[in-house]
């Protein structure tokens, strides 16, 4: 870049962080409640929150069920859910499932093999369906 443009580039940005700009980039601070003051709010905890399912039962968010893959490395679960959903389309003679990653999804009980061709289980499914 020629420094006239380096110039004019420095001048567009200077002009977003004007004073007069139509967008406020000044944040003003939220009323914030003492500790000690009560509030007619009521106080929600993580966990506690219960939602009313049909036939007027409750669950709690820590009885909700979580996805199979979540507890695994990042990119293991990302690879995991593109096996899945190579399973589920019938993409397997296209892309070859690993060994490996057959062999894990079975030991979780998300796929089982029919003959020759890997299938997803109600949990293989369901674990999809989860995002």
């Amino acid at each position: 870049m020629t420094s006239g443009k380096l110039r004019d580039l420095d001048e567009r940005i200077a002009a977003l962080f004007r004073d007069d700009w139509p967008i406020s980039t000044h944040a003003e601070p939220s009323q914030a409640t003492s500790v000690d003051q009560p509030t007619d709010e009521p106080v929600l905890e993580a966990g506690v929150i219960e939602a009313a399912v049909e036939g007027g039962n409750a669950t709690t968010m820590a009885e909700q069920p979580s996805s199979p893959l979540a507890g695994l490395h990042l990119d293991t679960a990302i690879r995991l859910r593109w096996v899945l959903r190579d399973i589920k389309a019938k993409r397997t003679k296209l892309s070859p499932v690993s060994a490996d990653d057959l062999n894990t999804l079975t030991e979780m009980g998300l796929a089982e093999m029919q003959g020759d061709e890997p299938v997803l289980t109600n949990e293989g499914h369901r674990a999809l369906d989860w995002s």
